[in-house]
């Protein structure tokens, strides 16, 4: 009787694993989880700054700690101590609140990432997860989405031009690239048969999701930089044309809170690509049996695959410059939205084609790479739409060359000697200022 009850305690399911978690590692999960976000800003922050002064060859920071790493951390402690200034036209309240929206739905996406297999914590067995909801990717997209919301109000409520525009962008970037990240995920959903994050990591077990999706992986890389207002697509924060895009009127903890917020989304939808499409936790080319995929060990994988694609974040910076706004925007829909359409029915096909014994797996990896070379090839020797010159609305005279207006009077000069007479003196010390009027000049 106990060796039954062992060998059922043996095949828990991730689900009952995490339903049988006292409070106190649940509450012990949560304080990890709400760590990572501000010790990953910090740490990325100087990874940038570095290998941007590597690629530009430049030391980057030098000044603080060993090497300079520690300035993150200087500034970390420096920001909330320095002076909060509030434009007059703001709108105080939503103002204060734009910072905490966008940093909050960040921190609980998270929460449903799968960081390992199970382990023991204390004695108590679990798995290095704090909820692994039946649409825990819809939460995480959702929550990703939702991060836009205190951006559009921080623009709006800063009651400036340029804080408006990029809000205005930024919601108009979101909906462009939330879509084309969404269509990305259908394949892996078809294949995993699952909407539950650990789920889909157990999926991969026979194999990634990178190479058997590749157009779908592709087109969330790409996708992923344009939802997290990264370089080249950074353009709700275009210096060259915004100062500073939406944080324009911040200081203080509150500009921190947005690179916060920016920095955890980039570790968002890092995670979440390594789970839909890099196994996860798991080595690769080895079974869930493996010692490998065991213990703690897989944490270490995990967080291989996490800082390679931060790398990526930070090489498009260093590499790429931004983006014109019409071209971002036809990247999105015209060219993201229309494969991923054409790849879904791809992939219908294909598994239903599976399904019935007709095919094996190197002929559907062949016959969908020929698909995606087909249609890349059509839509390049598709002509783009010419647009016609400007003309000058004003016919150029002279042979080109700029002439003066026949009827201009030139106002006379005003006689500033006699303006200037009716200056008060100078006031000498004890004697009353004199009132009289000026013509403006100091």
């Amino acid at each position: 009787m106990t060796g039954m009850v062992l060998a059922q305690a043996d095949h828990l399911t991730r689900a009952q694993l995490l339903a049988d978690d006292p409070w106190w590692l649940i509450l012990l999960k949560a304080v990890v989880i709400l760590l990572i976000g501000p010790i990953m800003t910090i740490f990325l922050i100087v990874w940038e700054r570095k290998a941007v002064g590597r690629m530009q060859n430049r030391p980057g920071p030098n000044r603080v700690g060993p090497g300079g790493y520690l300035q993150s951390l200087a500034d970390a402690i420096k920001l909330p101590f320095k002076e909060q200034i509030i434009p007059d036209t703001a709108d105080r309240k939503v103002y204060f609140l734009a910072p905490v929206i966008a940093v909050v739905p960040s921190l609980i996406a998270l929460s449903a990432i799968p960081f390992g297999p199970e382990v023991s914590i204390f004695g108590h067995r679990t798995v290095l997860q704090l909820v692994d909801l039946p649409v825990g990717v819809l939460v995480i997209l959702a929550c990703s989405s939702v991060g836009v919301y205190g951006i559009v109000l921080a623009g709006w409520s800063s009651g400036s031009p340029y804080p408006l525009l990029g809000g205005l962008r930024s919601a108009a970037q979101v909906i462009s690239y939330e879509i084309a990240m969404g269509l990305s995920i259908v394949g892996v959903v078809l294949y995993a048969q699952s909407l539950s994050t650990g789920d889909i990591v157990a999926a991969q077990s026979h194999g990634w999701y990178f190479y058997l999706l590749l157009p779908s992986f592709v087109i969330y890389l790409i996708s992923m930089v344009g939802e997290t207002n990264r370089a080249p697509f950074d353009l709700p924060e275009a210096e060259s044309e915004l100062v500073g895009g939406f944080h324009t009127e911040y200081s203080s903890m509150k500009f921190a809170m947005f690179f916060l917020a920016e920095y955890v989304n980039m570790v968002i939808v890092s995670a979440f690509a390594t789970t839909l499409f890099l196994g996860g936790w798991m080595f690769p080319f080895v079974g869930l049996d493996s010692p490998l995929n065991q213990g703690w060990l897989p944490l270490i994988w995990f967080g291989i695959k996490l800082f390679a694609l931060l790398f990526g974040f930070i090489w498009l910076r260093g590499t790429l410059p931004r983006f014109r706004y019409d071209q971002f925007m036809k990247l999105g829909w015209k060219v993201l939205v229309p494969v991923n359409l054409l790849w879904i029915v791809v992939i219908t096909a294909i598994r239903a084609i599976r399904n019935s014994g007709g095919l094996t797996t190197a002929q559907i990896l062949v016959g969908g790479a020929v698909v995606v070379v087909v249609a890349i090839a059509i839509a390049m020797l598709v002509p783009e739409k010419k647009v016609p010159p400007d003309t000058d609305s004003v016919p150029i005279t002279g042979g080109g060359y700029p002439l003066p207006p026949l009827d201009l009077k030139v106002p006379p000069v005003p006689d500033r000697a006699a303006a200037s007479k009716k200056r008060p003196r100078s006031v000498r010390s004890g004697e009353p200022a004199q009132v009289g009027s000026s013509d403006g000049n100091v």
